[in-house]
């Protein structure tokens, strides 16, 4: 019997140890998260272990909630302590939950703790872990260098100011590069309910009226250029299905007018406005050699009653179930035939579709970057054991994985980078797989600059960043 989460922890194989080893200490590059840069740059120390590991984090509320746990102890006003110790009584129920493997690597490499959490350990951990954190060295930006991080791109909406950007750009103090990533699903989002406000927030950030959709490209492409200037290397879009529907100027214009009017759009219509900005903004993408992200599939605050209460991003939101091959597939066209096709990681939050997106790569594909279009690691609900074996084998199977932009981190709390960690435990776990069964050479020194790359070479070369 292996000992609980010790230093071979995934890894079954002497093969699959001496690649964990090659890639162990290789940097991070943090290129999806959704950190807040002010916080980066307040860089306050926290109040306690519950702070760091429970505010905001609707993982941890989802499973909480699942072992029948009250939520005024999960965002509700119980103390810290409390908290603390309601996700310690669910943790022993939480068998074979990323959250289990997560939660214990994080007491192993930031507080040295390698007991289980559960009732019996709690309270002993909390005064452990609190007197790590009193002891110093827990600000945001400590973790992030602790945990070897030199890039991040955060997650902005094109009307932000970047102000934090900015001042963290200035403090050359800090060693890790904090990067905006252009994130446009508000003025994409033109059916959802904070449309016109989110036109007027605009409006007010570039000085000028926006009355047109085809105004509204040019204040777009103002932003654009303002995040190239702060940095900037990636694009982000959020998609629970695709759309495709073309449509003329003219055409966009009044829908754009008629939203602005209070007016409800049809379906077509909705998916027209999408598609042609769509093909405007990728354009835009590739002309500064950008990435450009496009995450498929989540079906977003389905518990109506406590969207009302919580508001979105609190653990309500699941797998939605769409054909998306046919529509993707004419929109990279479009962008590839009419305009540019710029470097594009397409994530599926549905792992039925993971054929559909490890297919569509080839077809798009060119000499302008290895592995242009990229099949995106396992996202969100995804990323477990499972999943992230199921996203590579697809990827070995359909594509290249030595050319893989590898994980992404997808996160909100500053103690998360030990996913890295068990991203990289469980490729090298499928590599020397492959050569204790026979089914590659035994070639050590590649294989070693292959986990290295998927683990940060990669994405350094892919987003260009320096």
């Amino acid at each position: 019997m292996k000992k609980f989460m010790d230093k071979d922890f995934l890894l079954s194989t002497e093969t699959a140890k001496k690649l964990y080893a090659a890639c162990e200490n290789t940097p991070i590059f943090d290129w999806h998260c959704h950190l807040q840069p002010k916080e980066i740059y307040e860089n306050k120390t926290p109040e306690d272990i519950a702070y760091l590991w429970l505010g905001g984090d609707h993982y941890k509320w989802r499973g909480m909630r699942s072992c029948g746990i009250s939520e005024e102890y999960i965002t509700g006003d119980k103390t810290p302590y409390e908290k603390f110790k309601a996700w310690a009584s669910a943790m022993p129920n939480l068998i074979g939950n990323p959250l289990y493997h997560w939660t214990h690597l994080e007491l192993q490499r930031y507080f040295d703790i390698y007991e289980p959490l559960s009732p019996a350990t709690c309270d002993e951990i909390w005064e452990k872990a609190n007197a790590k954190i009193k002891a110093g060295g827990f600000t945001p930006r400590e973790l992030i260098e602790k945990s070897n991080v030199k890039f991040v791109c955060t997650t902005d909406d094109a009307a932000d100011t970047l102000e934090y950007h900015k001042l963290l750009a200035e403090d050359k103090s800090f060693k890790c590069k904090v990067l905006p990533a252009f994130r446009p699903d508000k003025a994409l989002g033109i059916e959802l309910d904070g449309y016109n406000d989110w036109v007027k927030a605009l409006e007010s950030v570039i000085g000028k009226a926006v009355p047109t959709f085809t105004e509204l490209k040019k204040a777009l492409l103002s932003r654009i250029e303002f995040f190239a200037e702060m940095g900037c290397r990636a694009s982000d879009h959020a998609f629970t299905y695709v759309p495709y529907n073309r449509a003329s100027e003219d055409e966009l214009n009044e829908i754009f007018k008629k939203r602005l009017s209070g007016e409800e759009l049809t379906k077509d219509e909705i998916d027209k406005y999408k598609t042609e900005l769509m093909l405007f903004l990728a354009n835009e993408y590739a002309r500064l050699g950008w990435g450009m992200e496009i995450h498929i599939g989540a079906m977003r605050n389905n518990n109506g009653v406590m969207f009302k209460k919580l508001g979105p991003d609190t653990g309500y939101d699941s797998v939605a179930d769409y054909e998306i091959a046919v529509n993707l597939s004419r929109l990279l066209d479009a962008m590839n035939t009419e305009y540019a096709l710029p470097k594009t990681v397409l994530f599926t939050l549905n792992p039925k579709d993971n054929y559909v997106l490890g297919t569509m790569l080839g077809n798009f594909q060119s000499d302008e970057a290895e592995s242009k279009i990229q099949f995106g690691s396992a996202w969100w609900f995804n990323d477990n054991y499972d999943g992230m074996r199921t996203q590579m084998q697809t990827l070995m199977n359909l594509g290249v994985i030595s050319k893989f932009v590898g994980m992404i981190t997808d996160s909100r709390s500053f103690l998360s980078y030990p996913r890295h960690e068990y991203f990289r435990r469980i490729l090298c776990e499928l590599l020397g797989d492959l050569v204790e069964e026979g089914k590659y050479p035994e070639d050590i020194e590649f294989l070693s600059r292959v986990v290295q790359d998927i683990s940060y070479n990669n994405a350094v070369k892919y987003f260009g960043v320096e």
